[in-house]
């Protein structure tokens, strides 16, 4: 018989807004991808751009440029068809062509943020009347709507589903699709008008006094004052509220106006946790001293953040040292007008240099230089906190690391692979973490084994975008190395599981919720995602279910 510890799970205002963030982050994460595009098209064909007519590189893509990025003169160009607008030129107005760039920041992503908004809420019929009223608070604005979206979008959909309740089982056979349509179109025009008149000045009141709280701090250079709020609450799991709720639409709406956005570097700067792992690379003791160089590819290249959060927990005086060089990294910044073109996710180096680059190689170098600064300056602030401590943490040194690790699991609210894979470089614990995984649920998954036929395999996580999709590599790697074909391995959110998988594979805290979202499926519990024994069991599983067929 075994028992299971049960962390202490933190409560009041901090797992609130923790909660409120991660809200956010659902909503703006899952369409990154559309932000890159955004960006990229931005670099490319304004006219600052690498193809724009005033390129520093000398590369002008004439008419393409003009046509994408707007602005072009559609009677001199002649390029039929593509939609124009009355445009404001040196020598009066004349049609211009719209291109991708304004239409994109003003209407695509805002409404890609309502929908997924409303889904979170409501499912796709939460998402439709979302998009359906967001269209009312961005045409009743003259600013890209992102607040508006991320606040109306969740509180359409709410408001879909508090009125399909009013009805629910009421309404007669044959009719559904009729009242269904019927009443989420007439709610979306009612949602839409009241958007428009109501809300979106209310929202542009709100974007001006934001805006206008961050130029204050521009002008009195107390930017860098961000970080004594920022890098504790990264830490502890709490910036999401700050950054996918503040910085990153007041970012993108800056990026509109002067082509870059210093706040998309305030939380995303790799540079102070980079210059934490290297202190304890060098001053550190223990498993903290031998694990902090392979947590330094995670977190420099992969982009994973939270890698480093144990190591400040361990060492709490550190945070010291990480607000000191978020300070720097964004003085430095602000002194020589570093910025990214669009949001760095994840806050990697690859993905910092590829939102850097469109503002022009000048650009690039200041962001590298704040990078480096932000990691030379909490190097050395870490490094004296360390050294001055180090002999009484050679005495203590023992279960203060795990412990940390621990914590900060504790901090985000559910496990996380990247941290299972650091607590598994600790001698101390590998072999408690395998015997825990063993003992889990492998019992349920032999009961199933031969009456369920396995050929898709799906993890799952909250997000369904970072641990699950690299314990998704994991295992796919696992099962091509064996040679058996015809298994597809995927990630996903929980919430969007449909009942097509044969095997869910989630970490313990998520299984009950995964099995209550698909019933069917075998289900595997894991400790963490990308160091399991249970995965070699899978593989055998699957491996003799093909052989047999």
């Amino acid at each position: 018989m075994t028992t299971a510890s049960t962390a202490k799970k933190p409560g009041g205002a901090r797992v609130a807004v923790q909660r409120f963030g991660t809200f956010l982050s659902g909503m703006i994460m899952p369409n990154i991808a559309a932000f890159i595009a955004w960006g990229f098209i931005t670099m490319l064909f304004i006219p600052a751009g690498f193809f724009g007519a005033n390129s520093p590189f000398g590369w002008h893509w004439a008419p393409v440029a003009e046509i994408i990025g707007g602005g072009g003169d559609a009677a001199a160009i002649g390029w039929p068809g593509a939609m124009t607008a009355l445009t404001e030129g040196t020598d009066g107005t004349y049609q211009g062509y719209v291109g991708l760039v304004s239409v994109m920041i003003t209407y695509l992503l805002p409404l890609l943020i309502a929908n997924t908004g409303g889904r979170i809420v409501y499912g796709a019929r939460g998402g439709v009347v979302a998009t359906i009223a967001v269209m009312g608070v961005i045409v009743g604005t003259n600013i890209p709507m992102f607040l508006g979206a991320m606040i109306m979008g969740p509180l359409a959909a709410w408001i879909t589903k508090q009125m399909d309740r009013i009805w629910d089982g009421k309404i007669r056979p044959g009719f559904e699709m009729l009242v269904n349509n019927f009443s989420a179109g007439i709610l979306g025009m009612i949602l839409a008008i009241v958007g428009f008149f109501a809300f979106g000045p209310v929202f542009l009141g709100i974007s001006a006094v934001l805006g206008g709280i961050v130029g204050w701090l521009v002008q009195f250079n107390l930017l860098p004052l961000l970080s004594i709020i920022v890098e504790p609450a990264k830490v502890l799991f709490l910036n999401n509220a700050i950054n996918h709720g503040v910085f990153t639409p007041l970012g993108i709406e800056q990026a509109a106006e002067s082509g870059k956005s210093i706040l998309f570097l305030i939380e995303a700067n790799p540079g102070p946790g980079l210059g934490l792992l290297l202190a304890f690379t060098f001053f550190g003791v223990g498993a903290a001293k031998a694990s902090a160089p392979g947590a330094i590819i995670i977190q420099f290249f992969g982009g994973i953040h939270e890698i480093y959060f144990p190591y400040a927990l361990a060492k709490p005086m550190t945070i010291l040292a990480l607000i000191a060089g978020g300070a720097a990294g964004v003085t430095t910044n602000m002194i020589f007008g570093g910025g990214l073109v669009f949001p760095a996710a994840p806050g990697s180096i690859i993905a910092v240099t590829a939102a850097a680059i469109g503002a022009g190689p000048g650009n690039l170098l200041v962001v590298y230089l704040s990078v480096i600064v932000a990691a030379v300056v909490t190097f050395l602030v870490a490094g004296v906190i360390l050294r001055a401590s180090r002999k009484r943490d050679l005495a203590a040194e023992g279960d203060t690391f795990a412990a940390a690790i621990d914590q900060t699991e504790a901090n985000k609210g559910k496990e996380s692979s990247a941290l299972g894979a650091l607590r598994n470089r600790s001698s101390s614990d590998v072999t408690a973490s395998a015997d825990r995984d063993v003992e889990g649920a492998l019992g349920g998954l032999e009961g199933s084994v031969a009456t369920k036929q396995v050929n898709a395999i799906v993890f799952a996580c909250d997000a369904g975008m970072g641990s699950s999709a690299m314990g998704a590599s994991v295992l796919r790697n696992k099962i091509k190395k064996a040679g058996i074909e015809g298994v597809t391995v995927t990630n996903a959110a929980i919430a969007n599981l449909d009942g097509t998988a044969d095997l869910v594979i989630t970490q313990n805290q998520l299984t009950d919720r995964a099995k209550a979202q698909n019933p069917e499926a075998i289900h595997v519990s894991v400790d963490n995602f990308m160091n399991s024994p249970k995965y070699d069991e899978v593989v055998e599983m699957v491996r003799a279910q093909h052989e047999t067929k």
